[in-house]
């Protein structure tokens, strides 16, 4: 069940009027359902996965709690972490490494012919294996209390909002709301269907257009040269930012509606100036996990070896960052360069520092954003190309540039469709400048009747008349 189909609108609609209807000591279990069913709607099986999960964390949960000796604590962590990365691996990884395995051993004339598993990915595994997590080393810190309660819990890892793709919350934020009784606010359930509608029109205008001006090039890599790569790149950095952030945006507002508060996923990443910048904007609820959980962790305890250390933490940091995202050496690379350029920055920070101090403000930053959005772009190749190999011939055949025959037109893209192509995208970084000064659905709620009304009217419309369907979430492969 898609977010942006006729069936996610119906289901919604009935959730959330008997949400509001039942009693708040029943809402948990009915909550709990709705997301059950959600999730079996890709596939009944897998809901035996999410639930084993869920049971083997909140056992774990109260065991490490009632526990005093720290040996005993660990040894649940430890078991709990190796079942279910265990199933991460099986179900989205084995093949890759059995592959990879397989291919290095064949150099040597070592024959390894172990048998390839014809598995589909359960969706939304990345997602909530990272968050239960978090919440399982969250107890072992003794930052979080253990939940008694299953049913909550169990409401907590499946909340069908964020459940496919996000954002990846922690149980500090959300766990406590699912104890709360949250009675209707008209002014929040309009907020989140302003928020609800901005998403839609971030995923079927913008990046289900973009799609197939992207897809047409990265799917023929050997046909295209120059100018048309380079741009299918940029409109692939606004298509899957338009993607994700356009199903975050409907899962926060969807939660909104319900009366959760959901974290904020992403703020204007591209006006980022600098890549730790960007990571802080682009998919928070990610980037602030591998902080706390990958990075900080082991920064703390290479912390003698100084840069070094530095250095070492970031590179794993994002190469788990890059294997998260799937299990093809493109997203290994793309992880790579990442964590590269991120070293950089953080050994070298102090000298930036003096250049920021030389030059104007303005001039830095422009040039800035500039290179970063360009550093970002580049690697966003890599995320899309089909292989490795395809990713270095679109890196060849875009370096050959014919500045005398600039054409980036491409048969399957009409002129019109094009120009709604570069439109949308202008679109969505006006609205983005006008969102870093002032709220927009704030500034539309204190409107009269009339003008608001109007907007949603025509707002609507737009999404209607301009719309492009039937496409899944990018992220859902994740």
């Amino acid at each position: 069940m898609l977010f942006n189909s006729i069936q996610y609108l119906i289901f919604f609609s009935i959730v959330a009027t008997v949400y509001y209807l039942i009693s708040h000591k029943y809402r948990w279990g009915f909550l709990l359902v709705s997301s059950y069913y959600f999730y079996m709607c890709w596939k009944i099986e897998y809901v035996f996965l999410i639930l084993a999960s869920t049971i083997s964390v909140y056992i774990a949960g109260i065991l490490i709690e009632k526990h005093k000796d720290l040996r005993v604590k660990k040894w649940i962590l430890v078991v709990t972490l190796l079942i279910n990365l265990g199933i991460l691996f099986v179900f989205k990884y084995y093949n890759f490494f059995s592959d990879s395995l397989r291919t290095a051993l064949n150099q040597f004339n070592i024959f390894y012919n172990a048998p390839t598993l014809k598995l589909l990915l359960p969706v939304g595994i990345s997602f909530y294996t990272f968050q239960i997590i978090s919440y399982l080393a969250d107890v072992f810190k003794g930052t979080q209390p253990a939940e008694k309660h299953f049913g909550y819990f169990a409401v907590f890892v499946a909340f069908f909002p964020k459940l496919i793709s996000g954002p990846i919350e922690r149980a500090k934020n959300l766990l406590p709301q699912f104890h709360e009784k949250h009675e209707f606010d008209y002014r929040m359930a309009t907020n989140g269907l302003k928020l609800i509608a901005w998403g839609l029109f971030q995923k079927i205008v913008i990046a289900d257009r973009l799609a197939i001006y992207v897809n047409q090039v990265y799917d023929n890599p050997g046909q295209y040269k120059g100018a048309t790569i380079a741009l299918a790149t940029v409109f692939y950095a606004f298509q899957v930012y338009c993607d994700f952030c356009g199903y975050s945006d409907m899962a926060i507002g969807s939660g909104q509606v319900l009366g959760f508060r959901l974290m904020k996923n992403f703020d204007r990443p591209f006006h980022a100036t600098s890549v730790s910048e960007f990571w802080r904007r682009w998919h928070i609820s990610l980037s602030s996990w591998l902080n706390d959980y990958i990075y900080t962790p082991i920064l703390i305890n290479r912390r003698g070896w100084g840069k070094v250390g530095v250095i070492f933490s970031m590179f794993v940091t994002f190469i788990v960052c890059g294997l998260w995202h799937g299990a093809n050496w493109t997203f290994v690379v793309f992880g790579l360069m990442h964590g590269l350029v991120l070293s950089i920055e953080a050994v070298t920070k102090n000298s930036w520092k003096k250049i920021r101090k030389a030059v104007p403000g303005a001039l830095y930053n422009s040039v800035n954003l500039v290179l970063t959005f360009s550093f970002i772009c580049f690697t966003f190749l890599f995320f899309r190309a089909n292989s490795i190999s395809d990713a270095f011939l679109l890196i060849n055949n875009m370096m050959n540039i014919d500045f005398t025959n600039v054409d980036i037109a491409i048969p399957q893209v009409s002129r019109i469709e094009f120009l709604l192509c570069l439109l949308s995208i202008a679109i969505l970084e006006s609205v983005n400048l006008v969102q870093g000064k002032m709220e927009i659905r704030d500034v539309i709620t204190k409107k009269n009747f009339l003008l608001r009304w109007a907007s949603y009217s025509i707002f609507i419309s737009f999404i209607l008349f301009f719309r492009k369907t039937g496409a899944e979430f990018i992220y859902f492969q994740f």
